[in-house]
């Protein structure tokens, strides 16, 4: 009589054992994927920052065909695209991106970056103008000077790199945007104080110091701002500050500053070589 009742014990010590069985399999595949996401949210990141842009390209082109509805892997992409410098791949990556159902307007305006970065303007400033007023970034004020410049619309770039500005810790670039729209509209001195004001906050910078010397130049400023400089800097800001001189129409000056930027390159600096064979032959 004590065969049924252990039989049914058996089955039932059985049966738990089998769901004790299926329920660890759970844990350990639930904790498997957690420790997946985990990974593949740290591998993003070394693709987005220290990766090699095109190989980061590679990377989220694969993953996307396996999981192709994603929008973070559609956004990084696209992020990528925009670091390899292939912004014609770039505008229609972000196309996506903007078309998916969990857009956000940080990527519309990444969109609009991309559009700016393939030269078209027209479309980017009717991105820019759908965002709402109430979404105010950085980066969103970056570019809405960026196109008034584009237009002229003098006023309204400077109150926008001015927002922009006033939205960063490391406002160096904007400083050097802004110098840029100055000298464009013939504002020299103002250039070049903003082209200061830029060096100071990043002497890293040599876009900045360039432009500063072409600030000075159009000026008739034909000696270098006191600037930190390594020695090859120096050479290719006296190159160019030689270039200046000659197009202010003071040749003679501007022989004598590429010649000095010959002698002070450290290596053989061909431009300069062939500016001034130039200069001497016409």
């Amino acid at each position: 009589m004590r065969h049924p009742l252990f039989l049914v014990l058996s089955l039932s010590g059985a049966f738990m054992l089998s769901a004790c069985a299926e329920s660890g399999e759970e844990t350990v595949e639930r904790a498997f994927q957690d420790v997946n996401v985990v990974d593949e949210t740290n591998l993003s990141d070394v693709m987005l920052t220290v990766a090699d842009p095109n190989e980061a390209v590679t990377y989220f082109q694969r993953t996307l065909k396996e999981q192709p509805d994603r929008i973070d892997l559609q956004r990084n992409l696209a992020k990528s695209l925009v670091r390899a410098r292939r912004n014609t791949e770039a505008v229609p990556a972000w196309e996506r991106v903007v078309n998916h159902a969990e857009v956000t307007n940080d990527d519309r305006v990444d969109y609009a970056d991309a559009l700016i970065r393939n030269g078209n303007w027209d479309k980017a400033e009717a991105v820019l103008d759908a965002i709402p007023p109430t979404h105010e970034t950085f980066k969103r004020y970056r570019l809405e000077a960026m196109v008034a410049d584009s237009n002229k619309e003098w006023s309204n770039a400077d109150s926008f790199y001015e927002t922009a500005m006033g939205l960063t810790t490391r406002p160096a670039g904007v400083m050097n945007n802004w110098g840029y729209s100055k000298l464009s509209r013939g504002d020299f001195s103002e250039a070049e104080r903003l082209f200061g004001e830029a060096i100071r906050q990043d002497d890293t910078l040599f876009t900045a110091k360039n432009n500063l010397v072409l600030a000075r130049g159009a000026q008739r400023n034909y000696s270098l701002p006191v600037v930190p400089m390594s020695q090859i800097e120096r050479a290719k800001l006296l190159h160019t500050l030689g270039l200046s001189a000659v197009k202010q129409g003071d040749v003679e000056t501007g022989k004598g500053l590429l010649r000095e930027a010959i002698d002070t390159h450290p290596q053989h600096f061909e431009e300069a070589v062939r500016s001034l064979r130039a200069l001497e032959a016409g």
